[in-house]
């Protein structure tokens, strides 16, 4: 059947995704909720269809005069429970909305990649195989090994274990599963073959005037009595929202919020979001101490007053 089941997805995970004290990196767990009913939520306002799955953005990180000098973006085609991915399956063809999306990133100088899968072994993680198609360039592209034939990427001397983590997998929801486990094993494939630094693109909004990627946090609203009630953002997705508006051209970016009522109940106030353009404006010059992040250590935040955040309705997802 050449099939990856449940138990070994939440296995693989488990090793990948870094564990906070508890055991459970509850902020990643928050962090793909968010992201599943965020794709809902656009769906219900009639825009599921222009919205990419979540990938990666890596570029080249070596001491020898060319660190930062090469970015690529990936996705990943989603690894499905109950389904074949035989060795000798035909491999699909992109989504046509990722298509324009990647056209988008290539015009700014990042090369962007489908990645489609065949599993060699039924239950194997490790035999998976990754496929990569450049998108976005007026000619179309045959698949390709991936990552071996990217090139340009520094090759690692020797192996590095990225499946070391401790972490409770159990709790992933099984709607965020398949899309999690597939990111995932493709992070894993590029960074054990390639040095490079890496930040996750949670999705890509296909806009009427722009293209946008998506920063997707789920937030209780702040109080300071400098700038009012805010909402935070790590200094890390925000130095990456930073650098797709330097890329210009049609590259814009959207910084989404699932606002809860408190961490305890987390019942849902309402969605929020603010274009880079505009939390840049706004976003506090002075970076504070915030909770947990993805990784389950400590993090730093810029505050964006809540003000300046517009509610994430169709109307305004007509506007972008």
């Amino acid at each position: 059947m050449s099939t990856i089941s449940e138990t070994v997805m939440r296995k693989f995970l488990s090793k990948s995704i870094s564990s906070g004290k508890s055991g459970t990196n509850l902020n990643k767990i928050r962090g793909l909720l968010a992201e599943v009913e965020f794709r809902t939520h656009l769906h219900d306002l009639g825009y599921g269809e222009q919205v990419s799955p979540g990938g990666w953005i890596a570029r080249r990180n070596r001491d020898d005069g060319q660190f930062g000098r090469l970015t690529c973006v990936f996705f990943p085609e989603v690894i499905e429970l109950g389904t074949s991915y035989a060795p000798d399956r035909t491999l699909p063809q992109p989504p046509l909305g990722l298509h324009t999306i990647c056209s988008t990133f290539h015009q700014t100088g990042i090369a962007a990649y489908y990645c489609a899968a065949k599993v060699g072994i039924t239950d194997e993680a490790d035999s998976i195989r990754w496929f990569a198609m450049q998108l976005g360039i007026p000619v179309q592209q045959p698949y390709v090994a991936f990552p071996d034939d990217l090139g340009q990427f520094v090759t690692r001397s020797r192996k590095f274990n990225f499946l070391r983590g401790k972490s409770d997998a159990s709790n992933i929801p099984v709607t965020a599963l398949a899309e999690e486990f597939s990111k995932e094993h493709l992070r894993v494939a590029f960074q054990s073959k390639f040095f490079s630094e890496i930040a996750d693109v949670d999705g890509v909004f296909w806009g009427h005037q722009h293209t946008y990627p998506v920063e997707i946090k789920e937030k209780t609203v702040a109080l300071d009595p400098s700038i009012g009630h805010f909402f935070g953002l790590d200094v890390g997705p925000f130095v990456k929202l930073a650098f797709y508006a330097a890329k210009k051209g049609n590259l814009h970016s959207l910084f989404v919020v699932r606002e809860i009522d408190t961490v305890q109940t987390r019942a849902l106030v309402g969605w929020w979001f603010i274009t880079f353009e505009q939390l840049a404006r706004f976003a506090s010059w002075t970076a504070k101490g915030g909770g947990t992040n993805m990784g389950g250590g400590g993090s730093t935040v810029v505050q964006i007053p809540k003000s300046e955040f517009t509610p994430l309705t169709a109307a305004a997802l007509d506007a972008l």
